[in-house]
């Protein structure tokens, strides 16, 4: 079973994915963890130094890393998920050089079946780490 293409919550325009208003800092972390470690979202421009460092907040850190996974996974509602503390906004959250990749940008400089094969990926980064922790505690 392939996962759902684009979104199911805008059924047209361009979305991003960002922080949850009222989501906890300790499960805003833990979501940001995932997404920049088996998440495999690309986060190298909120390390320290980076375009999007500042302001250097968690939930700005967090809404960043959340739409970098978001965009590059099909953009599904499933993608933009995080355990509940993140949502789905058409109003674009980049500022100064901070640039949020939106489907569209992304669409524009990767390979069609490089899009397609990243979009098959997603339910195996949602699904491997509940097999794996399944497994270790059988």
């Amino acid at each position: 079973m392939s996962p759902p293409e684009g979104n199911t919550t805008f059924i047209d325009g361009i979305t991003w994915c960002v922080a949850q208003a009222g989501a906890s800092q300790a499960d805003l972390q833990n979501a940001l963890d995932w997404a920049c470690g088996l998440g495999m979202a690309d986060c190298k421009d909120i390390q320290k130094g980076g375009r999007c460092f500042e302001p250097d907040t968690l939930v700005s850190h967090a809404s960043f890393a959340f739409n970098s996974y978001y965009q590059t996974n099909g953009n599904s509602d499933i993608a933009c998920n995080f355990g509940g503390t993140a949502t789905l906004t058409k109003q674009n959250p980049s500022y100064g050089n901070c640039d949020y990749s939106s489907a569209e940008s992304i669409s524009s400089y990767a390979p069609p079946s490089l899009a397609r094969h990243d979009q098959s990926l997603v339910w195996l980064k949602l699904i491997l780490p509940l097999l794996l922790f399944s497994y270790y505690w059988m």
